[in-house]
């Protein structure tokens, strides 16, 4: 089932030069093609995420200016009974120090972003994006609650022709966003905690990347689940990207499949189900009209985060664990989706 939303194809501003949305932005893109051509402040947000798993842990940096503060963090999580379990944030008042550029952090061409001290002490993070010849460098520095240095450097490659999906969700002229969500990207690297070192290592040994890149203008209060997951199934290589509630109404939605490199676009919104109260239990996520997603994903860690530091209050449920089920391609091919590891998210984000 192809999808009713507009294919972006050519290169194009977000932003009119008056800084409200250029009607042209709007649609998708198989690679990202948009700059974010964003002025001064009033409800601007920017960040870039990178989440990278393997079958037994996590590592997820985030850099973020949310105009009037800057959010920076790194969160490391190992699987199963008696894992690790550590984050580092620190909160920059006025975004001092923070720049992120009008396009992808890390791509070619693009600016590398560096924030934090070198040798970070308690309640700093420091943070790098760099573009290099193979893919994109990310390393991040901080000490943890618990005392204890943390170290990340991993590489993540860029497989010639891997398409991700990027989209304009437009509320209004003044209020909108532009998304680019990138999966099932091979990364290798390290992770050092204390003296002990996690290791990351590359497709092979099913250790993957998906980045959310994050340029708009928001509502004061919104609400949104957030899935993805990637890995190997049913001899694919299969990267999920699902959104919902804070696309409805807009014209555009968040949602496609990865396979083998080849993008599907899903031009319709989700049903999503969980439970508020239980948070390991099975959530579903299906197309109703397309039948091209049914899955159910059952989790087995929840990391909660509530915040709320006067102008921002957020309340996170992040759950990670493992998708099942069966999705489509836009070709009409089915394939099996077993215990497909990523995440789903329950956010009311107030900001």
């Amino acid at each position: 089932m192809a999808t009713h939303e507009h294919e972006i194809t050519e290169p194009v501003d977000l932003c009119l030069p008056d800084g409200t949305l250029n009607p042209a932005a709007v649609g998708w893109s198989r690679t990202p093609l948009h700059r974010a051509n964003l002025r001064g402040w009033g409800r601007t947000k920017r960040w870039e995420h990178w989440c990278v798993t393997t079958p037994t842990h996590l590592v997820a940096l985030t850099v973020s200016d949310l105009d009037f503060l800057a959010l920076n963090s790194v969160y490391l999580l190992e699987f199963g009974p008696g894992g690790k379990e550590f984050e580092c944030s620190s909160i920059v008042p006025a975004g001092r120090g923070v720049s992120l550029p009008d396009t992808i952090a890390g791509a070619p061409g693009s600016e590398d972003v560096v924030v934090g001290p070198a040798r970070p002490t308690g309640g700093k993070v420091r943070v790098e994006i760099r573009d290099e010849n193979a893919g994109t460098r990310l390393r991040a520095r901080c000490l943890t609650p618990e005392r204890l240095p943390l170290e990340v450097d991993i590489l993540v490659s860029r497989p010639e022709g891997h398409e991700s999906l990027s989209v304009v969700v437009p509320w209004s002229e003044q209020r909108f966003q532009y998304t680019s969500k990138h999966t099932a990207l091979p990364a290798t690297g390290r992770v050092r905690v204390g003296s002990e070192i996690l290791t990351f290592a590359g497709e092979r040994h099913e250790s993957w990347a998906v980045l959310d890149h994050g340029r708009g203008r928001w509502p004061r209060t919104v609400d949104w689940n957030w899935g993805a997951a990637s890995g190997r199934t049913d001899g694919h290589t299969v990267g999920l990207q699902f959104g919902g509630r804070w696309t409805e109404g807009t014209g555009s939605t968040e949602n496609g499949l990865c396979v083998d490199g080849r993008l599907t676009k899903i031009g319709e919104e989700l049903e999503w189900q969980w439970s508020v109260s239980d948070p390991l239990a099975p959530w579903t996520v299906r197309t109703t009209a397309s039948g091209q997603v049914d899955l159910v994903f059952t989790p087995f860690h929840n990391r909660s985060v509530k915040t709320d530091v006067g102008l921002i209050a957020n309340r996170t449920d992040q759950r990670f664990g493992h998708y099942t089920g069966r999705i489509r391609t836009d070709d009409g091919e089915d394939i099996a989706v077993e215990r497909l590891l990523g995440w789903a998210e329950d956010v009311h984000m107030r900001w």
